[in-house]
C-alpha cells in the first residue's frame, strides 16, 4: 500500500512540474504590453491602400470604354459589376483579333485581388495583385497559375499594371511569356465613353 502512495505522489508530483512547466513556458511567450507609439496630433496618419478600395476602383470603372494600343490598333471595352458587388468582369473587343471577344473577371481573395483573363491565346491565367503604390493608383498583377496552359512557358498573358489616371481614363499594360522570357508587351489607353 505504501509503494501504490508513494508512486502516485511521484505522478501527481510530475503532473504539477509539467504544468508548472507549461504555465512558465506562456507566460513567457506572453508579450510584454508596450506604450503605443506616439503620433505628433498635427501629422495625419496616412494609410495604405487595400485590395478591397483597389478592387472599389475596378468597380468604378462599370461603363464603355474605347482603347487605343501603343501597337497601334482601337477596340472597345465593357466592365460590368456582378454577383451582389463581388466581381468585374471585362468585355474586350479590339482590331488585333476582329470577331474576337476576351473577358478578365477581377475579385477580392481575402486581403489580396485576382484576376482571370479569358484569352484568344485559348488559354486561362490567373494573376495576383502584387504591388500597389502608395496612393493606390497604380496596381500590378502577376502570374498566379492558370488553366489549358501545359506549363508556364506555354504563351500566356503574364502580367499586367494599371495606371488609374482620373474616373474617366486609366491604362493597362500587358506582358506576354513565352519560353521563359518575355515576348512583348503593350499598353493601351482608355477613354470613357459612358
Amino acid at each position: 500500500m505504501l509503494q501504490k502512495t508513494a508512486r502516485t505522489a511521484l505522478i501527481a508530483l510530475g503532473i504539477l512540474g509539467c504544468l508548472a512547466t507549461a504555465q512558465g513556458a506562456q507566460k513567457a511567450a506572453s508579450p510584454k504590453p508596450t506604450a503605443a507609439p506616439a503620433h505628433p496630433t498635427d501629422a495625419p496618419i496616412q494609410e495604405t491602400p487595400s485590395a478591397a478600395q483597389v478592387f472599389g476602383q475596378f468597380q468604378a470603372l462599370a461603363g464603355e470604354w474605347k482603347g487605343r494600343s501603343t501597337k497601334g490598333w482601337t477596340g472597345q471595352a465593357s466592365f460590368e459589376v456582378i454577383a451582389a458587388g463581388s466581381v468585374v468582369v471585362e468585355t474586350s473587343r479590339f482590331q488585333a483579333h476582329p470577331d474576337e471577344t476576351m473577358m478578365t473577371m477581377y475579385h477580392l481573395d481575402g486581403s489580396s485581388m485576382l484576376l482571370t483573363h479569358y484569352c484568344v491565346a485559348k488559354n486561362q491565367p490567373r494573376l495576383q495583385m502584387s504591388s500597389l503604390s502608395e496612393d493606390g493608383k497604380k496596381v500590378t498583377f502577376v502570374f498566379r497559375d492558370g488553366t489549358n496552359l501545359a506549363t508556364r512557358n506555354q504563351g500566356h498573358m503574364d502580367s499586367v499594371v494599371y495606371q488609374f489616371e482620373d474616373v474617366d481614363h486609366f491604362t493597362s499594360q500587358w506582358s506576354f511569356y513565352k519560353d521563359g522570357r518575355e515576348e512583348w508587351m503593350e499598353e493601351i489607353h482608355y477613354e470613357r465613353i459612358r
